[in-house]
């Protein structure tokens, strides 16, 4: 079986779209994190069994979807607004929603706004319901008002670089290839040479810029001296911006699937992405004890409260998909075939 590529336009803007042709059946529809594509969910689409019609949408800025500006004030809605549109330019009914990372709090936004349109939701390692940086606590308390320590000002100047040079080789530890390596993986994780080039293609497919990664950064007189602006992917997860605390006030609410892996860096209650945690680390001088975001504990706070949810936790990274996929698929089948 094939994968074929079709840009289908929406309301919104064309989006393409990854799928293996199957017309009938359950709609599954995947949707990819932050500076990546449709091509992270490639082998996941093929193993779907029977009786599924399994989608891969590029997000807005990545892939080859329309790089329309991302209005990060609407936190991740420029998002979920456009997989709504798609939803309904291709007539689905109840859909499946799988979301990792960033991807996570996209269609946890779709469930919020239209959960008629939702049978059955999976989170991959997703964002916390109360963005990426700039909180403490289960409740996701602001650090300061200006959501310092969140949005576009927090990204590795020298990884963008890298990203927007079209960098392919490993010769930086910043280089896209060596951050797939080191944060997207648990260190030591075994991808063939041909998957990784795959992944590291549909990282640089990343649009580059204020409108889109980073963002546009903001200066703040308060430690570490970074506030959220108002574009762009990073400031679209900001705490300011984006923040689902208020899950279980919807009237249907669809079975939540959770997975997650145990030794992710990237989305943890320890971050090494997170720059109070860094702070605390030394890493980033002159933390004034600013305690690192519990995102793992905020994500399970919020779905304790919403009640319709299960957990499973895997020995791997950020991304269970990719490193453990039969485990991976094996969980999220069950669900499917639950919901």
């Amino acid at each position: 079986m094939r994968l074929d590529n079709r840009r289908v336009p929406t309301a919104r803007i064309t989006q393409n779209v990854l799928s293996t042709g199957e017309a009938g059946g359950e709609a599954v529809l995947f949707v990819h994190g932050n500076v990546s594509s449709a091509a992270f969910w490639r082998e996941t689409l093929l193993a779907l069994p029977d009786g599924y019609r399994p989608l891969a949408v590029d997000l807005r800025g990545f892939g080859d979807t329309d790089p329309a500006p991302v209005d990060a004030t609407r936190g991740l809605r420029d998002y979920s607004d456009d997989v709504l549109a798609l939803v309904d330019a291709l007539a689905l009914s109840r859909v499946h929603l799988v979301g990792w990372s960033m991807g996570g709090g996209v269609v946890l936004q779709a469930l919020r706004d239209r959960p008629s349109v939702v049978r059955s939701v999976t989170l991959v390692n997703p964002v916390s319901p109360y963005g990426f940086g700039g909180t403490h606590g289960p409740g996701g308390t602001l650090n300061h008002p200006d959501g310092v320590g969140g949005g576009a000002g927090a990204a590795n100047p020298d990884f963008v670089k890298l990203l927007a040079a079209g960098d392919r080789s490993g010769d930086s530890p910043l280089s896209p290839r060596n951050v797939f390596r080191s944060t997207y993986v648990k260190a030591g994780a075994v991808i063939e040479e041909e998957d990784e080039d795959a992944y590291v293609e549909s990282m640089l497919s990343t649009k580059i810029g204020e409108d889109h990664y980073p963002g546009d950064a903001v200066a703040s007189e308060v430690w570490p001296g970074v506030a959220p602006g108002s574009r762009g992917v990073l400031n679209a997860i900001a705490p300011t911006h984006f923040r689902l605390d208020d899950l279980e006030t919807i009237d249907s609410r669809p079975p939540i699937l959770w997975i997650r892996g145990e030794d992710d860096v990237i989305v943890s209650d320890t971050s090494m992405l997170d720059l109070a945690h860094l702070g605390a680390l030394g890493v980033v001088p002159g933390s004034p004890g600013t305690p690192a975001q519990p995102m793992v504990t905020q994500t399970r706070t919020v779905l304790e409260r919403y009640g319709n949810h299960s957990e499973v936790v895997l020995d791997c990274g950020h991304s269970p998909h990719i490193e453990r996929p039969e485990e991976f698929r094996t969980a999220l089948i069950d669900h499917l075939r639950r919901s």
